[in-house]
């Protein structure tokens, strides 16, 4: 991509989180172990999932994309983080900006519309229990998912283009640890007006268009729980459907307060607090969220577990 003005920029600066060796080291081990806890818990999500026969639902095909999106996610993120934390020239290439800026939109947008579609799926399994092998069959589940990875692509396309379509004069010092919009869009030195516009309309778009549906999906929800004569039932089905809507709650509220609200681009720090919530602990949380709350994975994984423990119990 060139910029307005027929230069190119080669390269930016990330300046991270401190220039301080005594805060880069022990930011180092926290993420590296927050990376391996993601890989683990999500990895291991999906070989579960996979593997054990009870869960092979609609549910948990669609938990197993959000595992695989967790990942990629933490990935193109961390691996990059964690390198410049142990070194003194935190520079990136300007294609390598480029490849991982697009990256995380394809994979964020992906995800909002993944989390809009896992709550049709509780909507259709809650409130029309006896269509749900037909509703969500396996076709429409890949069509679903194939859908969010269509519209994930398409928006990161436009975002990536809006963005280094603009000029990069310098200093190119990116006011984060990975190349995300906002502070790309502060750096530029050319009239960003239409690329802000651009970030807004979207981002709205993708947030409060999926939030929408996630809000029609669970009203109807807690409609159908509250009418359940047993408070077993109830109970029940209301700790399968608090797992995802937490997840919902915790992803869609980070990701608006950093892309959808008035005046974002002017927060600096804050962008950076609130970007590791979304890039780095979501990631490791949500694996957590659904196997503590979710009784069928709970099972699934004792048996995976005991059955693993009692095979090497050597035989006398």
């Amino acid at each position: 991509m060139q910029e307005e003005n027929g230069t190119q920029v080669s390269e930016f600066v990330l300046l991270g989180f401190s220039d301080s060796s005594e805060v880069e080291i022990p930011l180092f081990f926290l993420f590296l172990f927050i990376y391996l806890l993601t890989l683990m818990g999500n990895l291991g999500m999906i070989l579960l999932i996979q593997t054990d026969p009870l869960l092979q639902s609609p549910m948990y095909f669609f938990l197993s994309n959000l595992s695989f999106l967790d990942v990629c996610n933490s990935s193109i993120i961390l691996p990059r983080l964690l390198y410049d934390l142990l070194t003194d020239r935190k520079v990136i290439s300007y294609n390598a900006c480029v490849t991982q800026l697009w990256s995380f939109a394809f994979f964020a947008t992906t995800e909002c519309y993944l989390l809009a579609a896992m709550a049709y799926d509780r909507f259709v399994a809650i409130c029309n229990p006896l269509l749900y092998s037909v509703t969500l069959d396996k076709k429409i589940c890949l069509q679903l998912v194939a859908s969010c990875f269509l519209v994930g692509f398409v928006n990161a396309i436009i975002q990536a283009r809006g963005t280094f379509r603009l000029s990069f004069c310098g200093p190119h010092e990116i006011s984060s640890y990975f190349c995300d919009i906002p502070p790309l869009l502060r750096l530029s030195c050319s009239d960003n007006y239409i690329s802000t516009v651009v970030l807004y309309v979207l981002s709205t778009f993708v947030v409060v268009g999926n939030g929408v549906i996630v809000l029609i999906s669970y009203s109807y929800i807690v409609s159908t729980i509250l009418k359940m004569r047993s408070s077993t039932g109830r109970r029940k089905t209301f700790s399968t459907c608090a797992s995802h809507l937490t997840a919902i709650v915790l992803y869609y509220g980070s990701l608006t307060f950093m892309y959808v609200q008035p005046g974002g681009l002017e927060a600096v720090e804050q962008d950076k607090v609130v970007s590791v919530f979304y890039t780095i602990v979501i990631p490791m949380l949500n694996p957590v969220i659904y196997s503590l709350r979710n009784e069928e994975v709970k099972k699934a994984l004792k048996k995976k577990l005991s059955k693993k423990i009692f095979l090497q119990v050597p035989k006398l």
